[in-house]
């Protein structure tokens, strides 16, 4: 049976940012003025997506409900060389140590570890007007610029969480315990498997005082990386980790090898991340209150054996606990800062082969062209106006597609569709 919790770390959303508003065609109209000419505006920006932290969250609950997020487009231009108006940008709020990915290729978009506010997606260029068409030769200019469509995307929130040091270990093994003794965190604590069903944060105060991040990482079993238990789930927090505290049930309490216990999780942490196996490991020996001394000098032999540092503590009787913050802080000193995952991904860039084109031959007389470029200027062009017509045909000929054409055989009054438009090819 699935078990079902309020913490959401993990979301796919879709992000349309707002389109350019279009340009106008309009002309100045006056009394005593006469052919005032061309006076279209621009039209306005569209709206961008803008990604900020909220410290006020904690989980990505909010993008459960919601999966589709659009900016709003740019206002229309206006005449009398009025422009449209830019849309506002879109906001949206996420929790502190949001990584970005791109849905499609996994790659890290952007990683939200402090409060500067990252644009992931842009808004569209607002279209030209017909005043920036007129010329000395083209005087009354029929057609203007559609505003150019915001970028799309389709993006993964992964919510890592920012804590110094990670407690890691099989369930039951105390690690809910220890950390309601070292901090204020008040986790749910019985003694069966998978008590805690979300990761803990607690702030972790030492004598001196200094203090640091701890979480208690759950569900680690045999297998969590390949997604048995809830350690698949979770283990991605553990990442953000500089330190870890490895617990362990020194004293073997529900017959288990401390040793092997030890080894397999150090395995799935290695299976789940090779950079993640090699984070300085503190081995926390708990439970020592009802171990023998010879299981506590065993494995702690095993323990610095591997070159890592043992502590024994009992989180019940708060053995040993009291002294664990000023041990684990003085490490930390030594240790980088919480790691921040680079931007790997790159928008494809659209403005290469911005006129690229592909003409197909649909039948004997009529061909297709994929050119979304020229269906834009289509779209602001007035097919009906001679001088609209002629801008239209100019920019057929310098791309090379009526070249094209002609190499594939093109005939008078052959059907050329493009987009939504057809036209019959005349010499």
């Amino acid at each position: 049976m699935a078990v079902q919790t309020n913490f959401i770390d993990i979301a796919t959303i879709w992000l349309h940012a707002g389109k350019g508003g279009d340009g106008a065609v309009s002309f100045h109209r006056e009394k005593f003025v006469a052919a005032g000419g061309p006076d279209g505006g621009d039209g306005g920006k569209g709206g961008d997506i803008i990604f900020v932290v909220d410290d006020h969250l904690s989980t990505l609950m909010d993008f459960r409900y919601k999966r589709k997020y659009t900016a709003p487009d740019g206002g229309k231009g206006g005449g009398s060389n009025c422009h449209g108006a830019n849309a506002e940008n879109l906001i949206i709020k996420v929790p502190m140590g949001t990584v970005i990915k791109d849905a499609e290729s996994g790659l890290v978009i952007a990683d939200l570890s402090d409060h500067a506010p990252v644009t992931i997606c842009k808004g569209g260029r607002g279209g030209w007007g017909n005043a920036h068409f007129a010329t000395p030769t083209r005087q009354i200019p029929k057609f203007a610029k559609p505003g150019m469509p915001g970028e799309d995307m389709k993006v993964t929130l992964e919510l890592k969480l920012i804590a110094d040091v990670g407690l890691i270990g099989f369930p039951n093994v105390g690690k809910s315990t220890l950390i309601s003794t070292i901090s204020a965190a008040k986790p749910k604590i019985a003694n069966y498997h998978f008590t805690t069903l979300v990761p803990t944060l607690g702030v972790v105060r030492c004598d001196e005082g200094a203090s640091f991040v701890c979480a208690d990482i759950p569900g680690l079993i045999e297998g969590a990386s390949e997604g048995i238990g809830l350690g698949h789930d979770f283990l991605r927090h553990v990442e953000r980790c500089r330190l870890l505290l490895h617990v362990v049930d020194v004293s073997g309490s529900e017959c288990r090898d401390p040793k092997e216990d030890f080894e397999k999780i150090n395995e799935e942490l290695a299976k789940f991340s090779p950079a993640l196996a090699a984070r300085p490991q503190i081995v926390v020996a708990n439970k020592c209150d009802i171990a023998t001394e010879e299981q506590i000098a065993e494995f702690k032999a095993y323990v610095e054996s591997k070159g890592l540092e043992f502590v024994a503590i009992s989180a019940a009787t708060m053995q040993g606990v009291r002294s664990l913050p000023g041990f684990v802080y003085s490490r930390l000193k030594d240790i980088p800062a919480v790691p921040v995952f680079a931007a790997e991904y790159k928008k494809p860039d659209k403005t290469a082969g911005g006129r690229s084109f592909t003409v197909t031959r649909v039948d004997a007389h009529t061909f297709s062209v994929d050119a979304p470029w020229l269906e834009r200027i289509l779209a602001g062009s007035n097919v009906d106006d001679y001088e609209s017509l002629q801008y239209f045909q100019r920019q057929l000929g310098e791309s090379g597609l009526l070249d094209e054409l002609v190499r594939q055989g093109v005939e008078e009054e052959d059907t050329i569709l493009i987009g939504e438009y057809q036209f019959d090819y005349i010499f």
